[in-house]
């Protein structure tokens, strides 16, 4: 190597951080043991609310998204009642914290960062979707060139795109055996880079654990509803299988770096069962009389999105209960018929009028719903007045969300309701929901209710059966790093800040608070660039 790496950060995305440390005290992820052995570790988290939808936006900014303008892969367009795909690239409204390194002078490698938005004349290289989770833009490199220098030493990854799908045993097999090709693929190409050597701060995310989380939670969980004995005889534990995988990549790269660089690895937020009663939000806005319900339009409703529509969630569902043998026979089927579901314009028809309701459902991902208070002078058609009549409002709805609870358990299904206004502020900050549900997760939902409502049935049979926490973990070893372990949760936020203090670096606005165990650990307390 012809001169040190500085700082590499290794991500570990949407890691399950229970399961990261079982399998690291049992031997199984002897990286990760190593790393807790020698470095500081402690608890990360998300942010409130929003911790899928900006997790490696706020992780590259510093900022929460009132002030990056992204909350959700799917946003409403502000002044509208209607979504848009929100694709990072064309929406970010802040920089990442390695373009602020890289105008100072710091040569960069960011590969695979998630989420990232294009940075046009790094000095040094990026790479984007390669082998990411979340493929919005397609691969691109920085410098451009360079794209095609990857594919022809590495290839593409063996999955890319959409990794949502109704599989059988031999289609989870190949599924994860893909997985585990590109992780091993994805070290031999983090090694080449490394080994060009002179990077102030390199950066490699593995987000094959993220796709094995959502697709295969109910073969690793004897407890789900989903759970196969006979899928997992034949199968394995696919997620340990990628965790571990990606633990002997990580050791692989580790292998050829100097001692004295800082490394620091990221679990930003984690995987559990995907337990929500999110499904059903629409009926309740409904039965709570808050929403009105959506005019039929049948004119304008085409046969097929009708059809689709009413087969997208029972195909799933009877997929699963078919035998093993049946389902071989009909594969050829059910993959024509997946891929006419999954054609153009797939997003489910909502339940409610927005512009008659007084609040309506906004996306925002499954663990925690977004609600929108049609406000007058905000929405086109607002019905609610800003000050005490919303406040009333939004009281009113918490607490009618507060009284729901899981009718096969007896257990509250929301946990909490979170006020944005009250958490987060910045210029975009009234283009999120006004209210967060964070469900509790704890048991499957199938019929929820309290005496406002009545009694609501309905099941989730959407393909994937794991789903976010907000709870992560991070390690750092370096040097000047004092090994131990952290009492306290850091931010998301914390990381960009943090990274480029240790590098020299101040970011001219931050939401996040440097991490005082890293960023003041080493002798660069005194070297702070002027703000920019």
């Amino acid at each position: 190597m012809a001169t040190r790496t500085e700082i590499l950060f290794l991500g570990f995305c949407a890691g399950e951080r229970e399961l990261i440390l079982k399998w690291a005290a049992s031997g199984d992820m002897p990286t990760v043991r190593s790393l807790l052995t020698q470095g500081l570790s402690g608890p990360s988290v998300g942010l409130p609310g929003f911790f899928i939808g900006t997790t490696w936006e706020s992780f590259a900014t510093g900022l929460t998204p009132a002030k990056t303008g992204i909350y959700c892969w799917e946003q409403l367009q502000p002044g509208t009642y209607e979504h848009f795909r929100c694709i990072t690239h064309d929406n970010y409204k802040a920089e990442p914290f390695w373009n602020f390194l890289s105008r100072a002078g710091r040569r960069v490698a960011v590969l695979d960062v998630p989420l990232s938005p294009y940075s046009k004349d790094l000095n040094g290289i990026q790479l984007i979707e390669w082998g990411a989770h979340d493929a919005q833009s397609g691969f691109m490199t920085s410098p451009p060139a360079l794209a095609q220098e990857v594919v022809a030493r590495f290839g593409q990854h063996p999955l890319h795109g959409n990794c949502d799908a109704d599989r059988d045993v031999d289609d989870y097999i190949t599924f994860r055996d893909g997985l585990l090709k590109g992780i091993a693929t994805k070290a031999r190409l983090t090694k080449h880079f490394l080994d060009q050597g002179g990077w102030d701060m390199f950066l490699q995310v593995f987000t094959e654990s993220h796709c094995i989380g959502h697709q295969c939670w109910h073969i690793h969980d004897t407890s789900h509803p989903w759970h196969k004995p006979e899928f997992a005889e034949k199968i394995g534990d696919p997620i340990k299988d990628v965790y571990c995988a990606i633990d002997r990549a990580m050791g692989e790269i580790l292998a050829d770096i100097e001692k004295d660089t800082t490394v620091v690895f990221l679990a930003g937020h984690g995987m559990g069962p995907k337990y929500h009663a999110q499904f059903l939000l629409e009926n309740i806005l409904l039965a709570l009389g808050v929403a009105a319900p959506a005019k039929a339009q049948e004119t304008q409703i085409s046969p097929r999105v009708k059809v689709r529509d009413r087969l997208d969630p029972l195909l799933g569902w009877g997929w699963r209960r078919l035998p093993e043998h049946v389902r071989k026979k009909l594969k050829p089927w059910h993959r024509e018929m997946r891929t006419w579901i999954d054609g153009p314009s797939t997003t489910p028809r909502s339940l409610i009028d927005p512009a008659a309701s007084l609040c309506f459902k906004v996306t925002n991902n499954h663990p925690t719903g977004g609600i929108r208070i049609n406000i007058a002078g905000r929405e086109p058609e607002g019905k609610v007045h800003r000050g005490p009549e919303c406040e009333a409002l939004c009281a009113q709805i918490a607490q009618d969300l507060m009284n729901l609870v899981n009718l096969d358990t007896g257990r509250p299904v929301v946990q909490r309701i979170l006020r944005t206004a009250e958490i987060y502020q910045g210029p975009y900050l009234d283009h999120l929901p006004d209210l967060l549900i964070e469900w509790s997760g704890e048991a499957p939902v199938y019929r929820i209710g309290s005496p406002k409502v009545g009694e609501l049935r309905g099941e989730d049979r959407y393909c994937r059966s794991g789903d976010h926490k907000p709870g992560g973990l991070f390690i750092a070893r370096g040097p000047s790093i004092a090994p131990g372990r952290l009492d306290r949760e850091v931010s998301i936020l914390d990381f960009a800040p943090t990274l480029s203090a240790m590098l020299g670096v101040e970011l001219p606005d931050k939401d996040g608070k440097l991490i005082p165990e890293l960023a003041l650990s080493a002798e660069n307390t005194d070297t702070l660039s002027p703000r920019m």
